[in-house]
């Protein structure tokens, strides 16, 4: 294994997906499972293999992997350039798992969040410095408090730009980002009943680095602190699944970190990757390649 190239650090799961034949669960209806399948998954789980299948040495860490998690992630790992060496493996616990049924544009996930979050206990690893530092990149997941904090405030103290994901305006993960991806579900949560674009105001003035609003299908907006709002139409294609199109989004921006892309060359590349994500099933054993991308980028 090469040393890595990009650090990770946030939710490693095992996801149960179920993809359904016609049309979304109904209540009382039956329902026929076309495929079904346990792999990596979580917002670093998914971003690992993406880097990984666009050519990058991945270093990752965040959730403890139980006994029933651990077989199928190294599995999956084995013969892909995603280093497991910073991970807690635990033997008294399954491992956090979450199940997502999926038909087409719609998807609902089921899991016990909640009651792991408000269990009181940690269930995720305390990031350590010689594990980030040589990294050209990183990327923090937002869900682990002081952790997640760590490791961005150990990536400025070493110069290492990182992107993170669903960062409010006013905390410390944005405010030294390098990049910010906010969902339109954060903008709902936090900026309920506001404009993207007041959202926006509120993000660029809070940081010099690059601030995403992603929208579904709809519009991206983009900029920085002093520099008004851009926009980016996302790549049409044929979805068959969002399973992985936000956490695909985010590898897609590490990916232009390393490559040193301008703003806009980094939002469509991104934008691309998320693209071919949500035109395959599964998404782990289908990730993009990075000429495939191109090709895309290119309109071949």
């Amino acid at each position: 294994m090469k040393p890595a190239d990009a650090y990770l650090f946030g939710q490693i799961l095992g996801t149960h997906s179920f993809l359904l034949e016609d049309g979304f669960l109904q209540p009382d209806e039956y329902s026929e499972i076309t495929e079904q399948y346990f792999l990596p998954g979580g917002e670093t789980g998914t971003a690992a293999t993406v880097l990984a299948s666009l050519g990058v040495n991945v270093r990752m860490d965040g959730t403890w992997i139980g006994t029933e998690v651990a077989p199928m992630l190294k599995d999956f790992c084995a013969d892909k350039t995603v280093d497991l060496s910073a991970i807690t493996w635990v033997e008294d616990a399954p491992g956090v798992m979450d199940y997502v049924v999926i038909a087409g544009l719609v998807r609902s996930p089921m899991g016990r969040f909640k009651t792991l979050f408000s269990s009181g206990k940690r269930w995720w690893s305390v990031p350590k410095s010689e594990d980030i530092v040589g990294c050209r990149a990183a990327a923090v997941d937002p869900f682990f408090g002081a952790e997640s904090d760590l490791v961005a405030g150990i990536c400025k103290e070493n110069g290492i730009p990182y992107v993170t994901i669903d960062s409010p305006h006013t905390s410390y993960l944005h405010r030294n980002a390098a990049v910010n991806v906010v969902s339109k579900e954060c903008t709902s949560q936090h900026y309920a009943g506001m404009a993207p674009e007041a959202v926006m105001e509120l993000m660029q003035a809070e940081s010099d680095g690059l601030t995403i609003l992603t929208q579904g299908g709809g519009e991206m907006l983009y900029g920085r602190r002093g520099e008004p709002t851009k926009r980016m139409r996302p790549f049409p294609v044929e979805v068959r699944s969002t399973l992985g199109a936000g956490d695909t989004f985010k590898a897609g921006c590490v990916y232009g970190l390393l490559e040193g892309y301008s703003d806009e060359d980094l939002v469509r590349f991104a934008s691309a990757c998320s693209a071919i994500a949500i035109s395959r099933f599964p998404l782990p054993k289908k990730p993009p390649k990075l000429e495939e991308v191109q090709r895309l980028i290119k309109g071949e």
